[in-house]
Order: C-alpha cells, then sequence, then structure tokens
C-alpha cells in the first residue's frame, strides 16, 4: 500500500520512537510495544494512511478523538466500549449527554476497515482507538507516546455509567482526584492530562454556570478572569446550548502549553481547570507544566498510563469486526 507524506512522517516518527524507546517487547499486564509484530505487521501503515487522509483534511478532528479515549479508558477500561452503539434493551455509553458531542467516530471506524483488509479479526477496535489518537496528536505538532497493543474489546456499554465515571467539567479538586485515582491515575496525571484542553472546542453548557449562575443565585463564578468571562458572555447567552468556543483561545489548534498559561491567568474554561489551582501540588504542576521543557515528554508518560486502564487481554472480550457491534 503507497504512503502518504503524513501517513510516512507518523510512520518514521512511530519506527524511530520504538528503536528508541524499546528493543524487547514491554509486556506489561498483557500489552506489549510488539504484540502485533507477527500477527499484523501492516497495522501501522493501514493505520497511518487512514489517521494522515481525514486529520490533514479536518485537523479539528483530533481534539474529539483524543476525548473519545480518554472516555472509553474511565468507562469500564480502554476497551472500546465508548464505541458500541446503542441497542433495543441498553443504552450505550455512546449516547450519554456527556459524550453526545463526541466526532470522528467515522475515523475510527475507517481505521479499522483499513487494518481488516490488511489482517481480519486481529486487531481489536480498542487498540484502534488508542492508535488513532496518539497519531492525530502528533499530527497536530503534539507529542508521540508508546501504545502497548493487546487490548481486547468488551461487549458491555451502559449510558448510565458515564455518569459516575467520567470527570466532569464541573468537578472540584476533590471530585477530579478521586476518579483519576479509581482509575490509578495521581495528581500529576490529572494535571498533565487535563493539558489535553489545549486542543477542541466546548459547547456553552459545559461552562455556562460559571457565567451565570455558579451557586445558583445568578452569580458568576470569582475565580474566573473577569475580562475572559466578559468574553465569553459575548459568545454564550443563558441557556445557549449551541454554540462552541476554543478550550484554549487563539491556539486551539496547536497542541502546546498555552492552556497552562491560561489557567495561571484564572482563564482555565472550565471550573475543573480553575480546580487545579486550588492545590497546591497540583498547582506546582500548572507552573512546571507552564514552562513548556516537560509537557509532551510529561504527557507521553500518562497517555501510556491511562491507556492501561481496565484493559482486557488474553480469550477476554472478543476482537470486534465492526467497532459499532459486538460479533
Amino acid at each position: 500500500m503507497k504512503m502518504t507524506k503524513a501517513s510516512r512522517i507518523l510512520f518514521t516518527a512511530f519506527t524511530s520512537f520504538w528503536v528508541f524507546a524499546c528493543v524487547s517487547a514491554d509486556e506489561v499486564g498483557g500489552l506489549a510495544l510488539n504484540f502485533y509484530d507477527k500477527t499484523c505487521p501492516g497495522v501501522y501503515n493501514a493505520l497511518g494512511n487512514v489517521v494522515g487522509e481525514y486529520i490533514s483534511k479536518t485537523p479539528t478532528l483530533a481534539a474529539p478523538i483524543l476525548r473519545m479515549h480518554f472516555h472509553d479508558c474511565f468507562v469500564r477500561g480502554c476497551d472500546g466500549s465508548v464505541l458500541l452503539n446503542s441497542t433495543k434493551s441498553t443504552k450505550a455509553e455512546k449516547d450519554a449527554l456527556s459524550n453526545l458531542s463526541l466526532r470522528g467516530f467515522h475515523v475510527i471506524d475507517a481505521a479499522k476497515a483499513a487494518v481488516e483488509k490488511v489482517c481480519p479479526g486481529v486487531v481489536s477496535c480498542a487498540d484502534v482507538l488508542a492508535l488513532v489518537a496518539r497519531d492525530a496528536v502528533h499530527m497536530l505538532g503534539g507529542p508521540f507516546w508508546n501504545v502497548p497493543m493487546g487490548r481486547r474489546d468488551g461487549v458491555v456499554s451502559i449510558q448510565n455509567e458515564t455518569l459516575t465515571k467520567l470527570p466532569p467539567p464541573t468537578g472540584n479538586f476533590s471530585q477530579l482526584t478521586s476518579i483519576f485515582a479509581s482509575n490509578g491515575l495521581d495528581v500529576k496525571d490529572l494535571v498533565v492530562l487535563s493539558g489535553a484542553h489545549t486542543i477542541g472546542t466546548s459547547h456553552c453548557t459545559s461552562f455556562s454556570n460559571r457565567l451565570y449562575n455558579f451557586t445558583g443565585k445568578g452569580d458568576m463564578d470569582p475565580s474566573l478572569d473577569k475580562n475572559y468571562a466578559a468574553q465569553l458572555k459575548i459568545k454564550c447567552k443563558p441557556n445557549d446550548n449551541k454554540t462552541i468556543v476554543e478550550m484554549d483561545p487563539g491556539s486551539f489548534r496547536a497542541f502546546d502549553t498555552s492552556y497552562y498559561l491560561n489557567v495561571k491567568r484564572n482563564s482555565g474554561l472550565f471550573q475543573s481547570d480553575a480546580a487545579l489551582l486550588t492545590n497546591n501540588e497540583a498547582e506546582a504542576y500548572v507552573n512546571r507544566e507552564s514552562q513548556g521543557s516537560s509537557f509532551f515528554s510529561d504527557f507521553a508518560v500518562s497517555m501510556e498510563k491511562m491507556g492501561r486502564i481496565g484493559v482486557l487481554t488474553g480469550t477476554a472480550g472478543q476482537i470486534r469486526q465492526h467497532c459499532a457491534f459486538a460479533n
């Protein structure tokens, strides 16, 4: 298969990182960097072509695909459950309010179809999602991290589980750390992974309470910079559920450290962003990442760590033929 320029960049980055980071299998919890070396050596080429095609045409897809990977791992582990469609008897995660703004399912479907042509029935949808998210971020100039393979796909997806499993944009520090800790992630991971807010957009409904009704008395969040709040109020009127705004104003298509600079200026979009300044340890990490020298390497470590949450391996789960349906 002929590789596009974008996919050659991704493939070259993978190859060089592979040699640098790992010569042997790095098997942890049933996952391994060389998991598909013998069973599907063409997986990276096939995925690289698809990601290169879609993200080069629509770079704004990178953020929701990365978020899709987050939301998959935080509910039932990284098992591709967020990709499953609802059935007549069960509403799936995909239809939960917190997931209705996810986009890019067609990219995952295209990537899975491309891999199926190369090696049918071998690569899971959970692995496809993890790889596509990594490569999409890298195409925006973001870091390139290890994605050990070998995840298998779950067959259960329950809408209501998202209510308590996903970190809410309105969450305070205690709520956020509790959810992260339940997934084996610490305060540093919380701050580092929040840096994903450097790309993408959000609907006004995810933060409008900070502008118009923070404590239920028609007031504004006192921790929100007044000038930034005034700008947001121009775009987001009360009860506006259609308008979207940049999460990292002026830099929402570039994976960089400007998010942390915004947080330090009390101009983080979400209450969960502001919460990072309410704890000394978290604030210290915000300051560290804002300096720029460590963010990419720290993000790579936390992403690999997140990608191991609750994985199904061995004979557990299945390898779905189509990501939206259990076999």
